[in-house]
């Protein structure tokens, strides 16, 4: 049930976007009871964005999830999230933000979880 979705302003590769792709799915598990099985992720790139006036490459990252986790799991997954976009899109981590959501109704396959 977790979902993240990735914008940045970095021009990327197909290939780049399934490295970063994979790499998140690998990371949701930082998340106490979340797993890749039902995780989904999309990465869009070359976005019009700026930081604080400056045209580097920028990333604002949303990541839901059904329930609740804890501070200390979402910062040690914000803190993956930043390493995977500095490797695999130049984009520093003082220029990326991660939002969190926690979502109580959260459909699937005809029916709620």
């Amino acid at each position: 049930m977790p979902f993240i979705s990735v914008k940045t302003s970095a021009k990327l590769s197909e290939q780049v976007k399934l490295g970063i792709e994979q790499e998140l799915t690998e990371a949701i598990s930082l998340l106490p009871g979340k797993t890749p099985r039902y995780f989904m992720c999309a990465v869009e790139d070359n976005i019009s964005m700026m930081f604080h006036s400056d045209k580097a490459p920028t990333a604002f990252v949303e990541v839901k999830i059904f329930g609740r986790s804890t501070r200390e799991a979402y910062t040690a997954l914000t803190a993956e999230i930043c390493d995977i976009l500095r490797e695999n899109a130049g984009v520093e981590p003082d220029f990326c933000y991660v939002k969190f959501e926690e979502v109580e109704n959260w459909g699937f396959n005809k029916g709620l979880f």
